[in-house]
């Protein structure tokens, strides 16, 4: 039994455009629907152009960098739970609830990553051995 969706794409080319095209779309909604992402996106603006400033190596430049867009990865993923939760049901429901929950707690522990690699890299430079 053939259960694949009308909505997948075969491949090719076309699916290439098409799939990067649906990325826009969502980098957009979260844009538009999503204040820690823009918040984030404000910061990574900064942050990301310094980093790469501040960096002696490519493999620094790399963490200070790589660590903020990994935030932003990540919130896209929890702000996608927190759509698809919402679209299940705005009530109450214990289950919906924890996936929310859970999709948070990853953003926290990334951001807290990001801090920690921000500091591992830079602090050593200014505190006295």
């Amino acid at each position: 039994m053939n259960r694949s969706s009308p909505y997948k794409s075969t491949g090719g080319l076309v699916r290439i455009v098409r799939a990067f095209g649906y990325s826009l779309q969502g980098l957009g909604a979260a844009w538009r629907h999503e204040a820690a992402f823009r918040q984030e996106v404000a910061l990574a603006v900064i942050l990301i152009p310094l980093g790469l400033w501040l960096g002696t190596s490519a493999l620094e430049r790399l963490l200070l960098a790589g660590v903020l867009v990994l935030v932003l990865v990540v919130e896209l993923l929890n702000s996608a739970v927190e759509a698809l939760a919402d679209a299940i049901s705005t009530g109450h429901d214990p289950l919906l609830g924890r996936a929310k929950d859970i999709g948070s707690a990853a953003v926290l522990l990334t951001l807290l990553l990001a801090a920690a690699t921000w500091a591992a890299v830079l602090l050593p430079r200014v505190l006295p051995d």
